[in-house]
């Protein structure tokens, strides 16, 4: 079984009997996560989707404090690697197997300067392969018809987790696409109410989501969802 904890925005824990990973860990600063960096005390890994400091967040912090491997792209994993955390690099298309599980990083469109304005590469998406479960975060991204090949060759995926903020990524109707294109057994929508300008409802995303005939559901932050 895998554990899947929202911390809000884009922040997820994955959990499975013997690993603990976290997926962009934006805590300090974020209203609505549930919990603090200071709330880990040992993880396997930290996995970045990109630079921007609403998801490197405290990932620094975290991995020196933890342990943690850190698992980004190339720019990325020099950049914290220079700030004293243990990193491995990928970038897109390529994967790579660790003691948690494996990562394969995909294509996102969006972009990746650092949080003060360094350039980090390119922006990701994550196939995330732990416990036995394959979890698709997509990053932040606006719909991309790729998202269908990407499921093609990495899935069938046990979840997706999706924005739907517009303004930054997908909005809801673009989400709601990308969540057919993707297919997943559960599709949780991430990157919405953190600010003003990604205010959305995501009851609508869920319902537009099931009434298509797929699986949705809203994990608000500190509540955990079970991927059997």
């Amino acid at each position: 079984m895998v554990k899947l904890t929202f911390h809000g925005h884009s922040c997820w824990e994955v959990q499975d009997e013997s690993h603990r990973v976290l997926i962009d860990p934006f805590l300090t600063g974020n209203d609505l996560a549930d919990v603090g960096p200071d709330a880990f005390e040992k993880l396997d890994g930290v996995i970045i989707t990109h630079g921007h400091g609403d998801h490197i967040g405290d990932g620094v912090e975290i991995a020196k404090k933890t342990g943690a491997l850190v698992v980004s792209n190339f720019e990325i994993a020099n950049y914290v690697a220079a700030k004293g955390c243990t990193s491995h690099p990928l970038h897109i298309g390529g994967g790579a197997g660790f003691p948690f599980g494996h990562v394969k990083l995909t294509i996102a469109h969006h972009g990746s300067t650092g949080p003060d304005g360094e350039s980090l590469g390119n922006p990701a998406g994550v196939v995330l392969t732990m416990g036995g479960r394959k979890i698709y975060h997509a990053g932040d991204t606006g719909l991309f018809l790729d998202m269908k090949l990407i499921a093609e060759m990495n899935g069938p995926f046990d979840a997706a987790l999706l924005p739907i903020g517009d303004n930054f990524t997908m909005g809801i109707t673009d989400a709601v696409k990308a969540a057919e294109f993707v297919d997943a057994k559960i599709t949780i929508p991430m990157h919405y109410q953190t600010f003003p300008y990604i205010e959305v409802n995501p009851n609508e995303f869920v319902q537009k989501v099931e009434s298509q005939g797929r699986k949705a559901a809203i994990v608000e932050p500190g509540a955990s969802i079970d991927l059997e």
